[in-house]
């Protein structure tokens, strides 16, 4: 119990810190896939409250349902390559595809017997600038894990640079993601994500302009090959979306066949 009281702390201090676009709503873990191996996930996030109006030329999230593919391979034991196809229906507006990322993530390797997991990702891509203020830009997300017992904690510390859009800024943008997890039992856990976005580094927004959200979550485990990942998100801040509801399932699938 004190664990866990720690980790809710954590989450409410980190809150004094634009959370990441309703597309891909995830804190990673600090493993990357198995060589060989392909995990296909399908990150479905409906916004029930958020903006109504057209902003900087980028279209409502209210009642935006956003279906983002995405297909990560085990390039090595310790890298991996992800892609992501980003769609977006808005009544009124039609159903789009509105961009794509990809991926690379190196992880430090287990013979290093480092204290924490620890791996780094650098996402980069484009997105049509009706659906977002970052139409080229490039994220750097270091991720560092941690287990206790059933306690699970997860930071991403992230920085994300805009290389063209409304969004373009002097310096990176900072956005700290965080998880707090409680293995309920050996099938399922709860816990709490929080998202959120500073601005640039140089120059932090005003409070009110932050975004910072908090996700009430649960992670099934029933089966290995299958991610599932759900729960409602509440935005903290005027500038956060209010009310968003994700769901993120993955199939894990290995190539190789087994060994007789």
């Amino acid at each position: 119990m004190r664990k866990i009281c720690l980790a809710l702390l954590l989450i409410v201090s980190l809150s004094s810190l634009q959370a990441q676009d309703n597309y891909e709503i995830q804190v990673y873990s600090a493993p990357t896939m198995n060589r060989g191996q392909t995990i296909f996930e399908l990150h479905s996030n409906f916004t029930f409250r958020g903006n109504k109006n057209i902003v900087d030329g980028v279209l409502p999230s209210w009642h935006a349902l956003h279906e983002t593919i995405e297909i990560t391979h085990g390039i090595t034991d310790n890298f991996e390559l992800g892609f992501y196809l980003f769609t977006n229906y808005t009544a009124g507006y039609g159903w789009k595809i509105i961009g794509t990322h990809i991926r690379p993530r190196i992880a430090a390797p287990e013979k290093w017997n480092l204290p924490v997991g620890l791996s780094l990702s650098a996402e980069i891509g484009w997105q049509k600038k009706e659906y977002s203020g970052e139409t080229f830009s490039m994220e750097i997300r270091p991720i560092i894990d941690k287990t206790f017992g059933k306690l699970y904690l997860s930071l991403n510390p992230t920085l994300g640079v805009t290389f063209q859009g409304v969004d373009k800024a002097s310096a990176p943008a900072f956005a700290p993601n965080f998880k707090a997890s409680y293995a309920v039992s050996p099938k399922w856990s709860l816990g709490a994500e929080y998202y959120g976005d500073l601005g640039p580094l140089n120059d932090f927004e005003v409070p009110a302009q932050q975004n910072h959200a908090i996700f009430l979550v649960a992670d099934i485990y029933s089966n290995p090959n299958w991610e599932v990942n759900f729960g409602p998100g509440f935005g903290l801040t005027p500038a956060t979306d209010g009310l968003v509801l994700k769901l993120l399932l993955g199939r894990r699938i290995n190539w190789k066949k087994p060994k007789p």
